[in-house]
C-alpha cells in the first residue's frame, strides 16, 4: 500500500468506504475520542472542514478506545455526540485500533510513513496526519496540536505545495 487511496474502512454507519473516494483531496486523518481532554478539538477540526471543504479538503475522524477507555460508546452514540456537541459533519468511521496487533491497516501505514515518537506508535487520541492530494503523508502532528494551527500547511497542500517531504 502506497497511498491513503489503497485503504478502506467502515463509515460510522457501517457502510463500507473505499478511501479512494477522497483521491485528489487534501485529507487530515485523526484518531478521536469523546471523553478525552482533547475532545474540544472537534470544534477546530470542524472549523477546518468548514473553511477548506469547498477547496478540496476533508477531515476523516477515526474514533479509538485504546487510550484510557475514552471512547467507550457504540458507533451511533459517537456520531450523535459529535453532531450534537460540535456540529461535526465531516466523515467519521467505525471505531478502530491504531496500535498493536489489531491496528487498522491505515494506521499501520500512517505510522510507517511518519513514525513520530515512541517507535512510531500513536501515543494518544487526536494524533493528526496531513495527507497530500496525491494520497501521500505530508506530516504528523501531536495530540496537543490545535487543529486550527495546521491552516497554513493545509493551504499550502491545497495549492499544490504539500508534496511529501523526506524525514529529517
Amino acid at each position: 500500500m502506497t497511498t491513503i487511496n489503497d485503504f478502506s474502512a467502515p463509515a460510522i454507519d457501517g457502510t463500507a468506504t473505499d478511501l479512494s473516494a477522497y483521491a485528489g483531496k487534501v485529507v487530515l486523518v485523526v484518531n478521536t475520542a469523546s471523553n478525552c481532554g482533547f475532545t474540544p478539538q472537534y470544534k477546530g477540526l470542524q472549523e477546518l472542514q468548514d473553511k477548506y471543504g469547498a477547496d478540496g479538503f476533508t477531515v476523516l475522524g477515526f474514533p479509538c478506545d485504546q487510550f484510557g477507555h475514552q471512547e467507550p460508546g457504540a458507533d451511533d452514540e459517537i456520531a450523535s455526540f459529535c453532531e450534537r456537541n460540535f456540529g461535526v459533519d465531516f466523515p467519521l468511521f467505525s471505531k478502530v485500533e491504531v496500535n498493536g496487533d489489531g491496528a487498522h491497516p491505515l494506521f499501520v501505514w500512517l505510522r510507517k510513513q511518519k513514525g513520530g515518537l515512541l517507535g512510531g506508535k500513536i501515543r494518544w487520541n487526536f494524533t493528526k496526519f496531513l495527507i497530500a492530494r496525491d494520497g501521500t503523508v505530508i506530516s504528523r502532528h501531536a495530540p496537543a496540536t490545535d487543529p486550527t494551527k495546521l491552516a497554513d500547511q493545509i493551504e499550502k497542500a491545497l495549492s499544490g505545495g504539500g508534496r511529501r517531504r523526506k524525514a529529517s
